[in-house]
């Protein structure tokens, strides 16, 4: 699955404060439809990526400060669970004993075409544009 739960649980609480309001986790979870605990937790990981700011007390909440036109699909999933690789073998780190034996692979190869096209596709692909209601 490319867009894991996490992600599709953090472009829900985007939408939920996409006009601007501060918004308790708990009231995100409800409207948008999240289990509470991995609200907190998506919201957390939201505000450590620079798109939500949380303000903790009793009048406390989270706001959307990120421009959403300025953030892609990309770089929501690279913040929500890394690199998303359409094989093992697109990891750098990745040691391949087929491409050390043979000096290549072909497959290695036309997946490496296929992840730089899904690369740049989720790139085009801003928040806003994703979420806005027609």
């Amino acid at each position: 699955m490319l867009v894991t739960r996490e992600t599709d649980y953090a472009l829900r609480v985007l939408r939920g404060l996409m006009d601007g309001e501060q918004r308790a986790v708990g009231e995100l979870s409800k409207q948008q439809m999240i289990p509470q605990q991995f609200a907190y937790k998506i919201v957390k990981k939201l505000s450590r990526a620079g798109y939500v700011q949380v303000s903790r007390g009793v009048d406390g909440g989270c706001r959307l400060i990120a421009d959403l036109t300025k953030v892609s699909l990309f770089d929501l999933m690279a913040a929500m669970e890394g690199r998303c690789d359409v094989n093992a073998c697109m990891d750098e780190n990745f040691v391949c004993p087929w491409r050390e034996q043979n000096g290549g692979c072909r497959v290695h190869d036309r997946l490496n075409d296929l992840q730089a096209k899904m690369d740049e596709t989720l790139h085009q692909c801003d928040l806003m544009s994703l979420l806005k209601e027609e």
